[in-house]
C-alpha cells in the first residue's frame, strides 16, 4: 500500500515539475503582467456602463461576451462582479453572457489552454465561450428582461469615467499592449527557430519598458506591478498545488472506465462533458490540466467534443456557483440558466468532435 501512494505521489511532482519547466517562464509569467496591467490601467466602469437592459443588444452582449478578457476576472470573482451588475439594474441578457463567458474567456487560461491541449482547443474555447455566452444571454433577455424593464428599481447609472490617460494617446496604450502580448506570442511560438524568437521576445520586452517609463505615470507602473504581483500571489500557489495534486490522482484514475463512455461517439461524450463540467468545481487556470490529465484528453482517453464540452461548461458553472447564481436572481431564472449551457456546450461539443473527429 505505502508502495502506490509513493509511486502516486512521485507522479505528482513530476507532473508538477514537468509543468515548471514548459509553462512557468514563456507562458504565466507573461500573461499575469497582461493581466495586471489590463486590472491597472483599464477602468472597469468603461465595461460596466455598457451593460443596462436599454443598451442596443449586439453592444451589450459583445461588449459583455469579451470582458472576462478585459478585466481579467476568475471564476472567484465572477460571481460578484455578475450580482453587481445585475442589483445595480444590468439587463439579465448581458449579466448572464458576462457570467458564462467571463471565466471562459479568461486570457490566462485560454492561453494555458492552447498551450496544454493544444491551439485547436484553445482557439474553439475561446470561440465558444464567446459565441454561448452571446446566444445564451440573447434567450435570457427574451424570456425575462421584458418583466425587468417594468421595474423602476433597477436602474443602472451611466458612468463618465475619466481614466488617468492624460498626456497619453490611444497609439500608446495599443503599443503598451501589443508590446505585452508580444512577449507571450513569441515565447511560447516553440514552431520558431530560436535566432528568431529570442530576439523578437527580447524587442517587445523593450519596447514594453520604454512606453511604461514614457507613456505612462510612476502610479500606473507601481500599480501595475502591484496587480501583477497581487494576481500571482493570489493564484500560483493553488495553481502549483493544483496540479500536483491533479497528478497524484491521475495515477487512480479508472482510464478504461472514462474511456468506454466518453472515448467513443459523438454525442454522449459531450453531454457527460457538460453535465460533468457544470457539477465539477475547476480552480482558475487548472482546466486545462483537469481536462487534460484528471480525464485523460491528453492520452487520448476522452473525445475532443468531451474535453470542448468540459472547458465551457465548467469554468462557470459549480454547485458552490449554482447556489450563489440561484441567490442572486432568483430559481427559474438559475435553472433555465443551467439548463441553456449544458445544451450549448453539449453542441459546441459536438460540432468540434465532427470537425477534427
Amino acid at each position: 500500500m505505502m508502495s502506490v501512494w509513493v509511486e502516486a505521489l512521485s507522479l505528482g511532482v513530476t507532473t508538477l515539475v514537468e509543468y515548471l519547466r514548459e509553462h512557468t517562464v514563456t507562458c504565466l509569467v507573461p500573461a499575469f503582467f497582461i493581466a495586471g496591467a489590463i486590472a491597472a490601467t483599464v477602468s472597469k466602469d468603461t465595461i460596466l456602463k455598457y451593460f443596462g437592459y436599454k443598451v442596443k443588444r449586439w453592444l451589450s452582449h459583445g461588449v459583455a461576451s469579451i470582458s472576462g478578457t478585459v478585466l481579467a476576472v476568475c471564476s472567484c470573482t465572477i460571481l460578484p462582479m455578475f450580482a453587481g451588475i445585475y442589483k445595480r439594474g444590468g439587463g439579465i441578457g448581458p449579466a448572464t453572457t458576462f457570467l458564462y463567458s467571463g471565466p471562459a474567456i479568461n486570457l490566462i487560461a485560454i492561453v494555458l489552454t492552447a498551450r496544454i491541449l493544444g491551439i485547436g482547443l484553445g482557439i474553439a474555447r475561446a470561440i465558444g465561450a464567446i459565441l454561448i455566452g452571446i446566444v445564451v444571454g440573447l434567450i435570457m433577455g427574451y424570456i425575462f428582461e421584458g418583466d425587468e424593464s417594468k421595474d423602476s428599481s433597477k436602474q443602472l447609472s451611466t458612468i463618465d469615467t475619466d481614466e488617468e490617460s492624460e498626456g497619453r494617446s490611444q497609439f500608446a496604450s495599443f503599443g503598451f499592449f501589443a508590446s505585452l502580448v508580444g512577449i507571450l506570442v513569441f515565447a511560447t511560438a516553440g514552431y520558431l527557430p530560436s535566432i528568431v524568437r529570442w530576439p523578437a521576445v527580447g524587442v517587445s520586452i523593450v519596447l514594453t519598458i520604454i512606453i511604461a517609463l514614457t507613456k505612462y505615470s510612476r502610479g500606473e507602473n507601481k500599480e501595475w506591478i502591484h496587480e501583477t504581483w497581487w494576481l500571482a500571489r493570489q493564484l500560483v500557489p493553488v495553481l502549483f498545488v493544483g496540479v500536483f495534486v491533479v497528478g497524484v490522482v491521475k495515477y487512480f484514475m479508472p482510464y478504461e472506465i472514462i474511456r468506454s463512455i466518453m472515448g467513443v461517439g459523438t454525442v454522449l461524450p459531450s453531454f457527460l462533458g457538460s453535465i460533468i463540467g457544470g457539477l465539477l468545481y475547476m480552480p482558475t487556470l487548472l482546466e486545462p490540466n483537469i481536462v487534460g490529465d484528471l480525464f485523460g484528453y491528453s492520452q487520448g482517453v476522452i473525445t475532443s467534443g468531451a474535453a470542448l464540452a468540459l472547458l465551457l461548461g465548467g469554468p462557470s458553472l459549480s454547485l458552490p456557483n449554482m447556489l450563489v447564481i440561484w441567490r442572486t436572481i432568483g430559481a427559474k431564472k438559475t435553472i433555465i440558466y443551467i439548463i441553456l449551457v449544458v445544451i450549448f456546450s453539449t453542441i459546441a461539443g459536438i460540432v468540434f468532435q465532427m470537425l477534427v473527429g
